[in-house]
């Protein structure tokens, strides 16, 4: 029993301090921390109308710049975020899965009952939970660490339906600012066209004119109608001056062209020459009717765009697929015990070998 502390004593005391030391307090600490078990999921957000078939579209893809990779950055800074934290721990579970007392001090969140607060709790949170994307395949991958089998699980199960809620979040809000917009373009369209409508309306029940083009048309061919009459009287008037001056009929037949000239010079003037005339209120019609017709093009373009965005907010619907489910570990993944007093032993002897050879160089450099 004493020949062992005597080679102990024997031994250089730099082999002491750089090999037995690190690897003693290895040990030390590695048989007093706590069992981690390591709860694994994976999860993609994926969308039905991500397809994009254009050139610049399959570039972005290659470069990694697809929609699919955007959604699932999103997820993953939501995660790992102070608000994920905030849900998670709504019932005190985040701080009585990482600082109840059967758990080491040396591993235990607040080991001293320090109640450090939010922030440290936050940054404690942010060590054991590691969320790595793929930017080629889009797949995340969650993985938390607890020292329960259960509180693991059970994190990364919540985890998964708070990032599965936000995705669904933004989906209604997208879809939502969608169709708002689309509503509010056609409110507006209906208004323009309700006051083309009206104001078309009211000019012509002011002007008396249904419509300026149709009724010119149906005045030219009354005043051709009578400037045949006329034609056709003052020919027979002519001929009875001719043949019989002296036929009472002329008289009739001078005052019948009067008539008709008057008439005709009446029916011109509702056509063309004054400020009520068809023509003077052909422009202001026109006018007015053109604005009624693109009011009515554009009503009809805003019913197809609120059509359009009904479908496109029924297209866009990004989800959470779960690939792989949260798993409840069998055995503790951390901490590796063997392996870590081992490293700590190699790393010790490489130090110790290290200054060995410099003191040695500096004793040889003295002598």
């Amino acid at each position: 029993m004493i020949k062992i502390p005597e080679r102990v004593g024997k031994l250089p005391t730099l082999f002491v301090a750089a090999v037995l030391i690190p690897t003693a307090l290895a040990a030390l600490y590695f048989g007093l921390s706590s069992d981690v078990y390591l709860s694994e999921s994976r999860f993609v957000v994926r969308s039905p109308d991500k397809s994009n078939n254009s050139s610049l579209g399959i570039l972005f893809k290659a470069g990694g710049m697809s929609n699919d990779a955007n959604e699932g950055y999103a997820a993953h800074d939501y995660i790992l975020s102070r608000d994920a934290l905030d849900a998670l721990n709504r019932d005190g579970m985040v701080a009585k899965a990482y600082g109840n007392g059967d758990i080491s001090i040396l591993n235990r969140f607040d080991p001293f009952g320090f109640k450090g607060g939010h922030e440290r709790l936050y940054k404690y949170y942010s060590d054991k939970v590691e969320v790595d994307h793929d930017v080629v395949s889009s797949i995340t991958t969650l993985k938390v660490r607890a020292f329960t089998p259960q509180e693991a699980f059970e994190i990364n199960r919540r985890l998964l339906n708070q990032a599965e809620r936000l995705v669904n979040t933004l989906n209604a809000r997208a879809r939502s600012d969608l169709i708002d917009y689309a509503n509010k373009e056609l409110g507006e369209a209906k208004e323009m066209a309700r006051q083309a409508a009206s104001a078309l309306s009211d000019y012509r029940n002011r002007e008396g004119v249904v419509d300026p083009e149709q009724q010119a048309t149906v005045q030219l061919q009354m005043i051709s109608k009578l400037q045949d009459e006329l034609i056709a009287t003052k020919t027979q008037l002519v001929q009875l001056r001719v043949f019989t001056p002296q036929n009472p009929q002329i008289p009739v037949l001078q005052t019948r062209v009067e008539e008709l000239g008057k008439e005709i010079d009446q029916q011109i003037g509702l056509v063309a020459g004054s400020k009520k005339s068809l023509a003077a209120t052909a422009v202001q019609f026109q006018r007015l009717q053109l604005e009624s017709q693109l009011a009515d093009k554009q009503l009809a373009a805003a019913i197809s765009s609120l059509q359009d965005a009904r479908n496109e907010a029924r297209r866009k619907r990004a989800y959470v697929e779960r690939i792989v489910e949260p798993n409840r570990p069998d055995y503790a993944a951390e901490p590796r015990r063997l392996r870590g007093i081992l490293s700590t032993f190699v790393v010790g002897l490489v130090v110790w070998a290290v200054l060995s050879m410099l003191v040695s160089g500096i004793k040889e450099h003295k002598d």
